[in-house]
């Protein structure tokens, strides 16, 4: 993303969309597979150690996450800065609480209340990276963060609701590879998987198309 951000190179506004869209794709991308592993493990956990591991995957990607976002909107500075970490953090504590809350409730209830509870938080994360990472609040309004932090709150709440309110699933007839016979099965929450990961795309990009356009 450095050489297609060199002036000269590409246009203007081709080069922020360009770098806009790339980085949302890798910021979805890591999004999802963090986010759909943790919350795999983590509703089929039977041990503590099961639930660690969760937990290790999503700060792991949260923390490449933030990396990420830094390379975009200024410089890429060391894996373990204390800003980084400190977003990463947040942005993992958001989602434990986001289904501890799903979890207390329960049912219908209990996926509409921590839908509500993630716009929340996502925009108050967004908020506090962009003060981490130094853009000037000036630049981005505080409203702007409602959209994307209400497209990942969709995302995550179809996600949920597809796996505890929604018993669905599609089997493929057996077929046959040489001496192995297997099928195909989807289930509703694979569906939800593919939901929040185009959600999360949308959302991102949204973002990182506003703060480039305020020359961040």
């Amino acid at each position: 993303m450095s050489v297609i951000r060199q002036p000269g190179v590409l246009g203007r506004t081709t080069r922020r969309r360009v770098v806009g869209t790339t980085a949302a794709i890798s910021t979805a991308t890591l999004e999802s597979v963090a986010v759909g592993l943790w919350f795999w493990l983590v509703a089929d956990a039977q041990t503590a150690s099961t639930a660690l591991a969760g937990l290790g995957i999503l700060f792991c990607g949260a923390l490449l996450r933030a990396g990420l976002f830094e390379a975009t909107v200024s410089t890429l500075g060391d894996l373990l800065q204390p800003r980084r970490l400190t977003a990463a953090v947040g942005f993992t504590a958001g989602w434990v609480v986001w289904l501890l809350v799903a979890d207390t409730i329960g049912g219908l209830a209990g996926v509409v209340v921590a839908s509500a509870v993630l716009i929340g938080f996502f925009v108050g994360q967004f908020a506090f990276e962009r003060h981490v990472f130094r853009i000037d609040a000036d630049d981005v309004p505080s409203t702007s963060l409602l959209i994307p932090a209400g497209l990942l709150s969709v995302g995550a709440t179809t996600l949920l609701a597809s796996s505890r309110l929604i018993e669905w699933t599609l089997v493929s007839p057996p077929m046959s590879l040489e001496v192995t016979t297997f099928v195909i099965q989807l289930e509703a929450v694979h569906l939800g998987i593919v939901a929040f990961a185009f959600c999360a795309f949308l959302a991102h990009q949204q973002r990182f198309d506003r703060l480039l356009a305020n020359g961040c």
